[in-house]
């Protein structure tokens, strides 16, 4: 897993806008969808259908067991197909899961790096997989809603500008969205507006962090490439409970993954805290991870498991502004 010459020196890449009748590889590297859920599935698919788009359904997409939809060899085979394939323009899980780390060893990360870049969209344990191809290919991807979303009207503003984008991103067009449906705080308790930029990289807190140190999780490389831009990292917490999510966070900090930091995006917490489960909440571990860290860090913003959900596209150049409570992100593909 060696990182070539060739990559070192790599700009950011992004795949092309969609188009109707573009074919969409719909795999599962994670988790699969079980019978119960076919109807929903099938819902999901029809979305992308009405979109103009072609459909391509993975083999071990409608199976589920022991906690993945095939073994990792034949989940990885499965993914390395779809993003080798020049017919496929974008890659679509249904939703993440729990083990999509096993399948990192498997992909092949060089035959990658000669082919045409696909869309990969989704969030969760999809991140898993997003982080590395920005991180080893300099591939651009979306952490955004999930397919099966899709059919869910609380999540139809996120899933339709999740299309919207993919149709319509342009090498020089700026997308901006809102970042806070609810107003959110900054860390040091600040109110001053503030403004920061660099390029985009994060995920799952419960999931990224197990990259910290490895070959496919190499941030502190990344933030050499790209110094004079900078870096927003953008994380959020699905099941972490403070002690947990305060050693995660300690952990990258300690891999330097904060070290070219401009800026410091944290989606609403979505782990259940019973009452006197734990001695400090979310807030408490969050501050006491990232105390002194030298640039603002953002407290609940639209992203992760705590809907609404906007789309932030992996390696993007993004512009954050936050005033009196409320954020805005731009986004520019370049």
């Amino acid at each position: 897993m060696k990182l070539s010459p060739f990559l070192k020196t790599m700009p950011i890449r992004y795949p092309r806008p969609l188009r109707p009748g573009d074919t969409i590889a719909v795999v599962s590297p994670s988790a699969g969808v079980r019978a119960p859920m076919h109807s929903r599935l099938d819902a999901a698919l029809q979305a992308l259908a009405s979109r103009g788009l072609v459909v391509r359904e993975g083999a071990l997409l409608r199976q589920q067991t022991a906690g993945a939809s095939g073994t990792a060899a034949e989940r990885a085979a499965e993914l390395m197909n779809a993003l080798l394939d020049d017919d496929v323009t974008a890659v679509i899980p249904p939703w993440g899961g729990e083990l999509a780390i096993e399948i990192l060893r498997l992909l092949d990360f060089d035959r990658l790096a000669r082919v045409r870049p696909k869309w990969l969209t989704g969030f969760s344990d999809i991140s898993t997989v997003q982080l590395p191809m920005l991180l080893r290919l300099g591939w651009g991807s979306v952490h955004g809603p999930n397919l099966m979303q899709f059919p869910d009207p609380p999540h139809s503003s996120a899933t339709a500008a999740l299309l919207d984008l993919l149709y319509a991103r342009g090498a020089t067009t700026p997308v901006q969205r809102p970042l806070t449906s609810k107003p959110s705080t900054r860390l040091d308790g600040n109110h001053s507006p503030t403004s920061f930029s660099g390029r985009l990289l994060g995920g799952c807190l419960d999931s990224i962090s197990r990259l910290a140190g490895t070959p496919v999780g190499d941030v502190q490389a990344f933030n050499r490439r790209h110094e004079s831009d900078g870096v927003i990292l953008f994380i959020e917490n699905a099941e972490l409970k403070p002690f947990e999510m305060l050693r995660a966070l300690t952990g990258l900090r300690l891999a330097g993954w904060f070290d070219n930091a401009r800026g410091v995006l944290l989606g609403r917490n979505a782990a259940v805290l019973h009452e006197g489960e734990c001695e400090i909440d979310e807030y408490q571990a969050v501050a006491r991870a990232l105390d002194g860290i030298g640039c603002p860090v953002l407290l609940d913003v639209d992203i992760g498991h705590v809907g609404p959900q906007w789309s932030l596209v992996q390696g993007a150049i993004g512009t954050c502004s936050w005033e009196a409570g409320a954020a805005t992100l731009r986004q520019e593909l370049r």
